[in-house]
C-alpha cells in the first residue's frame, strides 16, 4: 500500500486545440509537412532536442523557443505549448478550459465506449472562440467554478459550471460552459494576475470557524474579494436572463449587485500570487502581543479578539507578506454588474456606469464601449509582517485544504512550507525549479474510532503536499509537516499539475447534508497522451510505524475486497493476489476478517480457497506458539476441515457405487407389494405434478452448492465436531441435496458418503433431517424412478440408524423411539404427499426390521413398546395414503375458463389442524375450482353408492362424439378420483357435509365478487341438495345473517328511496353490485328464505344427524366444521322469515320487470319495523284487516307484474305440449302468475281480480289458449264476460273498420249489421290491443265462450249474439 497515479479521463482533439490557439504562428503552408514522417500526424509526440539545447544556453532561450515553435508547427510536432497556455480544470472534472492570448477552448466531459466495450470518460471540445472584447487585451487567468443545484433531489452534482476569466485590461468576465457571456466587471485598471476561489467546507471540529464563500482577484497592487453568496445569486439571475432573451427576447431584469471589497496592498515591492485564508480569530496572548508591538506600552486591549480576514501574498520585498483585514472596518462596495444578453438576433453588452441597465441602440453603442465604467478606489491595507529575503522572489502559493499550511515556490528552485497561524517557514525543499504544487487531503477509514463504546471520535485527516518538478519530469508526494516522501512517479516534462483548492459554490451547512461530492483534488494533465490522472494516497502513510501497520492492514483488506469484487480475474491470479495480501496482513483480527471475506466470496473456486487457507494455516504454525492468535488458528483449521469435507463429497458424487446392498434387501421384503398397491395413485399423482412450470435456474435443486454456502451452514465446535446451522428452508434443502442426492439417485456410493459424514462428527439426527428434507423436496425426481430411489433411501436410513447416537440402545418400554418419531414428524408435516408416503413405507419396514432384530434376552413386557411403535407407523401410513388420494384429487387442473387459483396443498398436519371439517373444506374448494355444477356433483355422489350400475350403463361413444368422448373421459377420471376419495373418507366426506361445505364455499366466493350471481345461485342449489333439515336450517340462517341481509336491506332502502328499479351507478354505490347482479341476487334470496321456512317446518320430524369422523383422523383438533356450526344455530321465527320472503319476492319482481314501486310503502308500520331483524327473534307482526289504501297499492303492483309478465312472453306453447321447465329466474318464467296469486293471499288482495286481469292481458296479447286455461279458475264470470266483450269488439272493429285490406264482402257485411252494433263497433278503439291480428277462428271461439258465460238476462247478452252472428258471417265469407 503505496500511492497510486490512476488515469480517470482522457482529453480528445489536442491537435485541434493547439492548432486553434497557435494558428497565427503557423506561417508555412501545410504542403511543406513531411508525409513520410511517422510522427507527423501524432500531435502528442515531442522533439526536445532544441529545447534541451536552449536549456544549456539560457541567454538564447527566447529566440530558441520561438524558432522551435515555428519549426515544430511546420513539421507536425509541437513544443511544450501547454506551458504557454492558461489552463483550468473544474473540481468536478467535467470542464477543462485552455486559453492563450485572446482565444480559449472549452472541453466538456462525455462518456464513450472504447474498443473493448468499457465505458470511459473523455473531454471533448464543446466551444472555441475569442474572449477578448477590448483592443489589445489578453487572457491572464482562468478559473472554473461549479455551481450547486438548488433542487431538493440533488445529490451533489453541479447544476452548471461558470468560467471566470481575468484579462490584462483589468476586466473580469463570467461565461457559461457554452461560451455565453454573463457578466463583465471592471474592478481595477491593472492586469488581473490571479483568480482564486474558496467554497464552503464542513467544519471538522466544533471550534473551527465556518468560512464564507468568496472569489478573490489579485491585481499588481490591489486585491478584490467578491462575496460568494452575492456572486452565486448574480450568476443565477444572469444565466436565467440570458436563457429568456435567447428564447424569446424578453425584457431585461437587473441582476442583484455584486458585493465586493477592494484592498490596496501596501509595503510590498511586487506581488505575483496570493491566498485568501479566511476569517480567523487570534487567541488572547497573540492579541496582547500584537497590541503591545503595534501600540507600545500604553496600548489598550479590547475585551474580545476581533475577527480578521487573513491574506498571504508572495512576490518580492518582502518575499512573503501577511495581511490582516479586521471584519467590519470597511463596508462592502455594491457594484451594478454589466449584463450581456445573447439572443438569436442581437448580443448587447450593458454598461453599469450610471448604475442602471438598459438596451443600447447603434448610435449609443460606440461611445458606451469607449467610456470605461467607474472604478472604485481601494482601501489601503498595510502588511502586518512578512518573510524578508531581498534576493528571493516568490512565484506561487498553494493553500492547504485545512487552511493552516501553504506551499510557496520561488525563483531559486525552492519549495517552502509555511505555518500560516504562526507566520513562519517550517520546511524547505530545494531542487524544484518551476515547480507546481497541489495538496491531497485523505480521511481516515471507518474503523475503531467510530465503533468505540462511548461517543464516536471524529475522523482524522492527513495532508500531503504534491510537488511536480517539470525540469526533472517527476511527481512527488510528501507527508506534512515533517513527514517523509511517501510517493514518487516519473511523468513527462511537459505536464500540468491542476489543483483547484475548492469545490462547489452555493453549498451551505443545510444543503450539504447527505451529499456525496465527487471532486478530484489533484490532477495531472499529460499533453503527450492527453491523459488526466489523479493521485490516491492511503491514510496510513501519514501515521507512525505502529499505527501505520494497522492502517496498512486495513488498506490491504480493502484491496482484497476490490480483487474479490472483480469478476474478470483468473483463478490463478486471484489465488496468488489473495494469498500475498492475506500473508502481508499483520493484525490477527484483520487477518481473520480478510479470511472470512475470502471464504464468503462466490467467485473463488474451492481449490483456491483450500490453497489460501492452508498457506495461512502453515504460516501460523511456523510462528512462535505464544505469538499466534488461537481464534485465528482455530478458524483456519476448522475451515480447512470443512473445505476438505466439501471436496470429498464432490469427488464421491462422481464415483461409482460398488457397495453391496444385500444386507438391506431382507428388510425390504414386501415393499414391492405395497408399491404396487399404491402404484396407480402414485402414477396419477406423478402425471398431475409433472406439468411444466416456470422456475429460475438459481432456484433449481440441481444447481451446484457454492463453497461459501456450504461453509456458512456448517460450524466446527471446540471438540472438533461439525454442527449444521439451520438457516432458511431453501439453504437447508440445498445442503441436503449436496450431501445425499447423489446417494439417493445412485450416482454416489452411499456407504462411503455415510462414513465420510460420520467421521466429521455431525449428529445422526441432523443428517436424518437433511436426508428427509431432500427426499421430500425432490419429489418429482423420486417419482421418476421410485424403485431405485426407495431402495437407496432404505439403505441410507439403515446406515444412519446404525450410527452411534442414532437409535438409543435402550428406551422405556412404554415410550416411542425418538429416532423414528423424527421420521414420522417430517412425513406428517410435508406437503409432498407421494414422497412422504414412500418415506413412511420405507421407514416402517426399517423400523420393523430393527425391532425384529432385538436381542432375544429382552423381557416379554417390551413387546408392548414394540406394538406401540408399529401401531404408530400403521396409523401414519394410513393417514399418508389418505392424504395422497386427497392431494391427487386436488392437483386435478380446473377446466379452461374456470375460476382457477393455486391448488391447495395438504398434509397430515394441516388436515389435523383444520378440524373435523378440514377435509370437506379442501374438497369444497376443489369443487369450486373445477366449476362443478350441483347436479353433476349430485350424480357423482350417487355413483358412490351405485358404482356397479354406473359401469353397466356406460356406452361406447359413436364416431361423431369422439371429441366429446375425450372430455367425458377426463370428466370420468375426475369423477372416479372424487369417488375414491369419498370412499377413503366415508364420514368426513358424507354427502350432507360435502354439500354444506360446497354451499358455504360458493357463497364466500360470491361475497368476494358479487357480480358473479351464478355463485350465489349454485350455493342455494347445493343447499337444496342437503337432505338433513337441521343442517339446511343452520346453513341458511348463517348465510342470511353473515352475507345476505346487509346487501338485501341496502337494496330495499335504495328502491324505497328512488321509487323504482335503481340504475347501475346507484346500485354500485349503495349495494356494492351492478343492477344486473342485483336482479340475479334477489332471486336466490327468495329461494334461500323458502328453504329456511321448509327446513324449519321439517326439523321436528327428523332427528339431528350424528357427525362422525374416521378412526385414524380422530385426533383432529381445530375449528368446528360448517355442519357442526349449523347444528348449533337457534331456531327461527317462521312468520318473520315469511315476512322477509314476501318482501324479497316483491323486490325481485320490481327489479325483474323494472317496475315503479316503493316496496316498504306496501306495508304498515308494524311490517316495516319487523324487517331486517334477527330471524330468531319474535317480532310484532301485522295482523287483522289491512288499510284499503295499502291493499289497493298492493293490488296495482301485482296487476302490473302480471301485465309485464304477459308482455315478456312472446308466444304460447303449442297445443298439447307440456309446459317448459321452470327457469330459476327471468321475466319469462312460467311461475310468475302462480307467485302473484300466492302473494295475493298474503297481501290481502282478491285473487279473482288478478285472474280476470291475467285472462284479459293474455287475450290482449293474443295468447288465447293460455287465457282459456286461466279462465277456468275465474269465479266471477259476469264481470269477466263484460271485460272480454269489449276486447272482442275491439278485435272485430279492427277487422271491419281499421284493417288495410277491406273487401266488398266486408262492406256488405257492415251494411247488414244492426245499427246499434255498428255504432258500438265504431266506438271501439282497437289501438289498445297489443296483438290485433288474431285469426277469426280464435275470435269466434272467444264469442262462444262469452255467450256461455253471460246469463240471458244480462244487459249485453243481445250484443253478444249480434257479435256471434257477425263473426260467423265473416268466417263464412272467408
Amino acid at each position: 500500500m503505496s500511492c497510486c497515479l490512476l488515469e480517470f479521463c482522457r482529453v480528445q482533439e489536442l491537435r485541434t486545440v493547439r492548432e486553434f490557439l497557435f494558428q497565427n504562428q503557423n506561417t508555412d503552408p501545410p504542403e511543406d509537412k513531411n508525409p513520410s514522417d511517422p510522427t507527423a500526424d501524432n500531435e502528442l509526440s515531442w522533439d526536445t532536442s532544441d529545447w534541451e539545447s536552449s536549456w544549456d544556453n539560457p541567454d538564447d532561450k527566447d529566440n530558441a523557443t520561438t524558432a522551435t515553435t515555428a519549426e515544430d508547427e511546420n513539421g507536425g510536432q509541437s513544443a511544450p505549448w501547454l506551458q504557454d497556455c492558461v489552463v483550468s480544470l473544474s473540481p468536478c472534472s467535467d470542464l477543462l478550459v485552455v486559453a492563450r492570448d485572446h482565444k480559449a477552448v472549452f472541453l466538456t466531459a462525455k462518456w464513450r465506449t472504447d474498443d473493448s466495450g468499457r465505458e470511459e470518460m473523455t473531454l471533448a471540445v464543446s466551444w472555441s472562440g475569442t474572449l477578448s472584447t477590448e483592443e489589445g487585451e489578453c487572457v491572464s487567468s482562468v478559473i472554473c467554478i461549479p455551481l450547486a443545484s438548488q433542487k431538493r433531489s440533488s445529490t451533489g452534482r453541479p447544476d452548471w459550471t461558470c468560467v471566470v476569466v481575468g484579462f490584462s485590461s483589468g476586466y473580469v468576465r463570467f461565461y457559461t460552459e457554452n461560451g455565453v457571456l454573463l457578466l463583465a466587471q471592471l474592478l481595477n485598471e491593472d492586469p488581473v494576475l490571479r483568480l482564486k476561489c474558496r467554497t464552503y467546507e464542513i467544519p471538522r471540529h466544533p471550534g473551527v470557524t465556518e468560512q464564507h464563500e468568496e472569489l478573490s482577484i489579485l491585481y499588481p497592487a490591489a486585491l478584490v474579494t467578491i462575496d460568494g453568496f452575492s456572486l452565486f445569486q448574480s450568476l443565477r439571475a444572469c444565466r436565467n436572463q440570458v436563457a429568456r432573451a435567447a428564447a424569446a427576447g424578453s425584457d431585461v431584469i437587473q441582476p442583484p449587485p455584486l458585493a465586493y471589497k477592494k484592498w490596496g496592498l501596501q509595503d510590498m515591492d511586487t506581488i505575483v500570487d496570493h491566498s485568501s485564508v479566511g476569517i480567523m480569530t487570534l487567541c488572547v496572548f497573540d492579541q496582547m502581543k500584537n497590541a503591545s508591538v503595534l501600540g507600545g506600552f500604553h496600548a489598550s486591549v479590547k475585551g474580545s479578539p476581533p475577527a480578521m480576514s487573513q491574506y498571504i501574498t508572495v512576490g518580492g520585498g518582502p518575499y512573503t507578506g501577511f495581511y490582516y483585514a479586521i471584519e467590519g472596518s470597511t463596508q462592502p462596495l455594491l457594484s451594478h454588474v454589466a449584463l450581456a444578453v445573447a439572443s438569436k438576433l442581437t448580443s448587447a453588452l450593458f454598461s453599469a456606469a450610471s448604475g442602471w441597465l438598459g438596451w443600447k441602440n447603434k448610435s449609443e453603442e460606440e461611445p458606451a464601449q469607449k467610456q470605461k465604467p467607474k472604478v472604485e478606489p481601494a482601501t489601503p491595507l498595510a502588511v502586518r509582517f512578512g518573510l524578508p529575503d531581498s534576493r528571493r522572489h516568490g512565484e506561487s502559493i498553494c493553500l492547504s485544504p485545512c487552511n493552516t499550511l501553504a506551499g510557496v515556490t520561488d525563483d531559486f528552485g525552492r519549495v517552502t512550507l509555511l505555518d500560516l497561524a504562526r507566520g513562519i517557514a517550517i520546511r524547505m525543499w530545494k531542487g524544484y525549479r518551476d515547480a507546481q504544487l497541489g495538496w491531497v487531503q485523505v480521511s481516515e477509514g471507518r474503523g475503531d474510532r467510530e465503533s468505540s463504546p462511548s461517543a464516536p471520535l471524529p475522523r482524522r485527516h492527513a495532508q500531503f503536499l504534491v510537488i511536480y518538478a517539470p525540469r526533472r519530469g517527476i511527481l512527488e508526494v510528501w507527508g506534512t509537516q515533517q513527514g517523509p516522501r511517501v510517493g514518487a512517479f516519473t511523468v513527462g516534462k511537459y505536464c500540468r499539475l491542476l489543483y483547484a483548492g475548492y469545490r462547489l459554490m452555493g453549498v451551505n451547512s443545510v444543503t450539504s447534508q447527505g451529499w456525496q461530492l465527487h471532486t478530484q483534488q489533484v490532477c495531472l494533465l499529460d499533453p503527450t497522451t492527453g491523459a488526466l490522472r489523479t493521485i490516491t494516497v492511503p491514510f496510513h502513510l501519514a501515521l507512525s510505524d505502529k499505527k501505520s501497520e494497522r492502517a496498512k492492514d486495513m488498506h490491504l483488506l480493502k484491496r482484497l475486497a476490490t480483487i474479490l469484487r472483480s469478476r474478470e480475474v483468473e483463478p490463478d491470479i486471484l489465488e496468488s493476489e489473495a494469498k500475498s495480501v492475506l500473508l502481508d496482513i499483520k493484525h490477527p483480527a484483520i487477518k481473520k476478517q480478510a479470511l472470512e471475506s475470502l471464504l464468503s466470496n462466490k467467485n473463488a473456486p474451492v481449490s483456491c480457497l483450500t490453497s489460501i487457507t492452508r498457506a495461512l494455516h502453515d504460516s501460523l504454525k511456523e510462528l512462535d506458539p505464544e505469538a499466534v492468535d488461537e481464534a485465528l488458528l482455530q478458524l483456519c483449521s476448522s475451515q480447512l476441515k470443512l473445505l476438505q469435507l466439501y471436496t470429498d463429497i464432490q469427488h464421491l458424487y462422481s464415483a461409482a457405487d460398488t457397495d453391496a446392498c444385500s444386507a438391506a434387501s431382507d428388510s425390504l421384503a414386501g415393499i414391492e407389494e405395497e408399491l404396487s398397491r399404491v402404484g396407480p395413485t402414485l402414477q396419477r399423482y406423478g402425471q398431475l405434478t409433472s406439468r411444466p412450470c416456470v422456475s429460475f435456474a438459481q432456484d433449481s435443486p440441481d444447481a451446484p452448492l457454492p463453497a461459501r454456502a456450504f461453509l456458512a451452514q456448517l460450524e466446527c465446535t471446540e471438540g472438533g465436531r461439525v454442527v449444521v446451522v439451520r438457516r432458511t428452508d431453501a439453504e437447508w434443502n440445498q445442503l441436503g441435496s449436496f450431501l445425499f442426492w447423489g446417494s439417493l439417485s445412485g450416482e454416489s456410493p452411499l456407504h462411503r458418503v455415510c462414513d465420510t459424514l460420520q467421521k466429521t462428527g455431525i449428529s445422526p439426527q441432523q443428517l436424518l433431517s437433511l436426508l428427509l428434507s431432500v427426499w421430500l423436496h425432490r419429489e418429482k425426481e423420486v417419482l421418476r424412478k421410485p424403485e431405485e430411489t426407495v431402495r437407496n433411501l432404505h439403505a441410507l436410513l439403515i446406515a444412519l440408524s446404525n450410527m452411534k447416537g442414532a437409535v438409543e440402545e435402550s428406551w422405556d418400554s412404554q415410550s416411542i423411539s425418538p429416532w423414528w418419531q423424527q421420521v414420522r414428524n417430517a412425513c406428517v408435516q410435508s406437503h409432498s404427499a407421494a414422497a412422504a408416503l414412500l418415506a413412511s413405507l420405507v421407514a416402517h419396514r426399517a423400523a420393523k426390521a430393527s425391532i425384529a432384530s432385538l436381542d432375544d434376552s429382552r423381557l416379554q413386557s417390551e413387546w408392548v413398546a414394540v406394538s406401540l411403535e408399529l401401531e404408530q407407523w400403521a396409523v401414519c401410513v394410513r393417514q399418508l395414503e389418505d392424504v395422497l388420494a386427497l392431494q391427487t384429487l386436488l392437483w386435478v387442473p380446473p377446466p379452461q375458463g374456470a375460476a382457477g387459483g393455486a391448488p391447495a396443498q395438504c398434509s397430515v398436519k394441516t388436515l389435523l389442524e383444520g378440524g373435523r371439517g378440514g377435509i370437506a373444506d379442501s374438497v369444497a374448494k376443489w369443487v369450486f375450482r373445477q366449476d362443478l355444477a350441483p347436479e353433476r356433483l349430485k350424480e357423482i355422489l350417487q355413483r358412490r353408492q351405485e358404482r356397479e350400475g354406473d359401469h353397466n350403463n356406460s356406452e361406447q361413444p359413436g364416431g361423431e362424439e369422439r371429441e366429446k368422448s375425450a372430455e367425458d373421459a377426463d370428466s370420468s377420471r375426475t369423477a372416479e378420483l372424487l369417488v375414491a376419495v369419498c370412499q377413503r373418507f366415508p364420514d368426513s366426506l358424507a354427502p350432507d357435509l360435502l354439500l354444506a361445505h360446497c354451499c358455504w364455499e360458493y357463497v364466500v366466493q360470491w361475497n368476494k365478487d358479487p357480480e358473479e350471481g351464478r355463485y350465489l345461485c349454485w350455493a342455494v342449489e347445493h343447499l337444496k341438495l342437503v337432505s338433513s333439515p337441521h343442517i339446511q336450517l343452520g346453513i341458511s340462517s348463517m348465510m342470511w345473517s353473515t352475507f345476505i341481509v346487509k346487501r338485501f336491506s341496502a337494496a330495499a332502502f335504495l328502491m324505497e328511496k328512488v321509487g323504482k328499479a335503481p340504475k347501475d351507478r346507484l346500485c354500485r354505490r349503495d349495494v356494492g353490485m351492478g343492477d344486473k347482479a342485483l336482479t340475479s341476487f334477489l332471486g336466490p334470496c327468495v329461494q334461500l328464505l323458502q328453504i329456511l321456512m321448509e327446513a324449519d317446518s321439517a326439523v321436528e320430524e327428523v332427528p339431528p344427524p350424528d357427525l362422525c369422523v374416521e378412526e385414524v383422523w380422530g385426533g383432529a383438533d381445530g375449528p368446528a366444521s360448517i355442519a357442526e356450526l349449523a347444528l348449533e344455530q337457534r331456531g327461527v321465527h317462521y312468520p318473520l322469515v315469511q315476512h322477509h320472503c314476501l318482501l324479497a319476492s316483491l323486490l325481485n319482481a320490481a327489479m325483474t320487470f323494472s317496475l315503479r314501486v316503493k316496496p316498504l310503502s306496501l306495508f304498515d308500520s308494524k311490517g316495516k319495523n319487523a324487517f331486517f331483524r334477527d330471524l330468531t327473534s319474535i317480532q310484532l307482526m301485522p295482523s287483522g284487516d289491512m288499510d284499503p289504501g295499502l291493499v289497493f297499492l298492493r293490488q296495482e303492483f301485482l296487476l302490473r307484474v302480471l301485465t309485464a309478465w304477459v308482455q315478456a312472453t312472446d308466444e304460447a306453447p303449442a297445443a298439447g305440449a307440456g309446459s317448459p321447465p321452470l327457469p330459476a329466474s327471468g321475466p319469462r318464467a312460467d311461475w310468475w302468475p302462480s307467485l302473484c296469486l300466492e302473494l295475493s293471499s298474503l297481501l290481502q288482495v282478491n285473487p279473482d281480480i288478478l285472474r280476470r286481469h291475467l285472462v284479459c292481458e293474455l287475450y290482449n296479447q293474443g295468447l288465447d289458449l293460455r287465457a282459456e286455461e286461466v279462465m277456468l279458475e275465474v269465479e266471477d264470470k259476469d264481470v269477466l264476460g263484460s271485460q272480454l266483450l269489449v276486447l272482442t269488439g275491439q278485435r272485430l272493429s279492427f277487422s271491419l273498420l281499421h284493417s288495410q285490406s277491406q273487401t266488398q264482402a266486408t262492406m256488405e257485411l257492415l251494411a247488414r249489421l244492426p245499427p246499434t252494433l255498428c255504432t258500438w263497433l265504431k266506438a271501439m278503439d282497437p289501438t289498445e290491443l297489443r296483438c290485433p291480428l288474431v285469426p277469426l277462428a280464435q275470435s269466434s271461439r272467444l264469442v262462444s265462450r262469452l255467450i256461455e258465460m253471460l246469463p240471458e238476462n244480462h244487459g249485453q247478452y243481445s250484443l253478444a249474439l249480434h257479435l256471434l252472428e257477425a263473426v260467423e258471417a265473416l268466417t263464412t265469407d272467408d
